[in-house]
């Protein structure tokens, strides 16, 4: 069972890298990121809480995790274009998937896409910090199981 979840999370990354490997260049990476972010699903300010906000991104995140049927549910925002985009990214990643998987699914695609040599140094500790978050809830769901 575990391996076909795991691949689901691969499949997602693979589907992404794909999708970029479209793009002739950066900037229209950027759109596309851009794009992304724009349609994430609402975020009410109840949830843009200083709890919910998540340390170490220069922009403003606001991240909540939540566990049903031994899923992971994840909803988060920026208010930097940028961030929300790789929010979205993310989300497509890891959202709905068993923490185990998660934790066995390095974000591959951040290097495929090079994404460290594109982004600004504090976009990057971003996604960074958004990433901890999200393994960190699921070890959390994993000890808490």
């Amino acid at each position: 069972m575990g391996d076909l979840m795991a691949s689901e999370v691969q499949a997602a990354q693979q589907e992404i890298i794909e999708e970029f490997s479209l793009f002739e260049d950066w900037m229209d990476r950027y759109q596309y990121i851009i794009d992304l972010g724009r349609r994430l699903p609402e975020f009410s300010d109840e949830l843009r809480t200083e709890e919910n906000r998540i340390r170490g991104c220069q922009s403003q995140v606001w991240f909540v995790a939540e566990r049903r049927d031994g899923r992971l549910y994840f909803r988060a925002i920026s208010d930097a274009a940028i961030v929300s985009g790789l929010i979205a990214l993310l989300l497509r990643l890891y959202n709905g998937r068993d923490p185990q998987d998660i934790l066995d699914s390095p974000p591959d695609f951040v290097t495929a896409l090079q994404l460290e040599s594109h982004l600004s140094p504090t976009r990057s500790n971003g996604l960074g910090s958004m990433l901890k978050a999200i393994r960190g809830y699921a070890a959390e769901a994993l000890e808490a199981a």
